[in-house]
């Protein structure tokens, strides 16, 4: 009689322990809740700069053009810095297709080059890139559009 009754207490012993460690460990907040204490907690303090074209960056491989690469970028900045990012938008733009060509130089655009940490790499490059021609009003540099056409 205990062979039988047992794994039936068992079984209600251990869906009692999980709905009860569910419980427990719930989020205190749904997630629009949590953002919303988020957002009224801190204010904003950036926003976002598209520059106006996409950049190409060819892919050399024996001598020749085997692919290109092209990307789009945004960049965050302080509140009221848009028109300086405008302003120098053109020596912005050369130092980031520097960082673009030397990732392309060193392999960064070929294989998988979607790949997660490679990414942060070139983000990371492109950061430092755009902070040393617009100083700390920039704080962080989006890629938004990446394509590679292979010929």
């Amino acid at each position: 009689m205990i062979a039988k009754v047992l794994p039936l207490l068992m079984a209600l012993l251990g869906l009692g322990a999980g709905i009860g460690g569910a419980m427990f460990l719930r989020p205190a907040q749904d997630g629009a809740e949590a953002e919303a204490v988020v957002s009224k907690a801190i204010p904003v303090s950036t926003e976002f700069v598209k520059l106006n074209n996409q950049f190409v960056i060819p892919i050399v491989g024996g001598g020749r053009v085997t692919s290109l690469v092209i990307m789009s970028l945004s960049v965050e900045v302080e509140n009221g810095s848009t028109e300086s990012i405008f302003a120098r938008e053109p020596k912005l733009r050369d130092a980031l297709l520097q960082v673009m060509f030397d990732h392309a130089n060193a392999g960064g655009f070929n294989g998988v080059f979607t790949d997660g940490a490679n990414l942060i790499l070139l983000r990371q490059a492109l950061l430092e890139a755009a902070q040393k021609i617009m100083g700390d009003i920039v704080k962080d540099v989006l890629i938004f559009d990446l394509s590679r056409q292979d010929n």
